[in-house]
């Protein structure tokens, strides 16, 4: 005879889940000595996405194990009203939101970047790289490939459910909370570093004729020395960041 847990869980974590778990109890069996991150990540949810685990009601770490007739339920990240700060398992928001994206997701990174936040993206780093220099940088990383977020290494991580960069970054700003903390233009599209105000007259030589004529005020990135100024594409942008908030 077999002998289960039961499972439930809730809200956006169903994203996860096939169809015929999503939303409701289900049974599951539980290997010799498995913990609930265990149980968790081998239905596909990566320990990143949640906040709380209840067993039989109360409050519990990963590492806890599982019992036969337990009952678990599992909450997301800011998803739990009330919850004492002391029950939550993700750890406090960092003082600085900077991101690390995953090489399928070059279109986001200038987007982020676009809004004034410390993006890092080379579109030939492997999940090892990308998960060392998250830790060690302290960044939050940004996938769809949930392999990288069960790494039990990663600490700030967040699974991208649309495929369409802008519906990702509108994602990354619910999640975060940053609609108030957007300050665009502040960073290089391209490398990420800050922006500089450029005098004219000693960048004058590397502009073309027509820009030169049109144009007074420029920037340069202090990183990579690209110039941009606030041309057509300016107004472009701001509506795109004005339809994004």
């Amino acid at each position: 005879m077999q002998r289960f847990i039961q499972l439930r869980f809730y809200a956006e974590l169903n994203d996860f889940l096939p169809i015929n778990k999503r939303k409701r109890d289900f049974g599951f069996i539980p290997g010799f000595n498995q913990t609930v991150k265990d149980a968790i990540e081998a239905l596909g949810v990566p320990h990143t996405e949640v906040d709380l685990i209840l067993v039989n009601g109360e409050p519990v770490g990963f590492d806890a194990l599982l019992q036969v007739g337990d009952r678990i339920s599992v909450y997301p990240v800011f998803q739990s009203p009330g919850i004492s700060p002391v029950n939550r398992l993700r750890p406090e928001p960092m003082r600085e939101t900077r991101f690390i994206l995953d090489v399928h997701l070059g279109k986001l990174c200038r987007y982020i970047r676009m809004l004034g936040f410390d993006a890092y993206y080379r579109n030939d780093l492997d999940d090892p790289e990308i998960i060392g220099r998250a830790v060690s940088e302290k960044r939050i990383i940004l996938t769809r490939d949930l392999g990288i977020l069960k790494n039990g290494k990663v600490v700030h991580g967040y699974f991208l459910r649309s495929q369409d960069a802008k519906k990702q970054l509108q994602e990354v700003i619910r999640r975060y909370g940053l609609g108030g903390q957007v300050k665009p233009f502040k960073r290089c599209m391209v490398c990420n570093g800050l922006m500089v105000k450029a005098d004219k007259a000693e960048i004058e030589d590397m502009l073309e004729r027509g820009t030169r004529m049109c144009y007074d005020e420029f920037f340069r990135c202090a990183s990579c020395h690209k110039i941009y100024w606030r041309g057509t594409h300016y107004q472009r942008m701001q509506e795109f960041i004005r339809s994004v908030l």
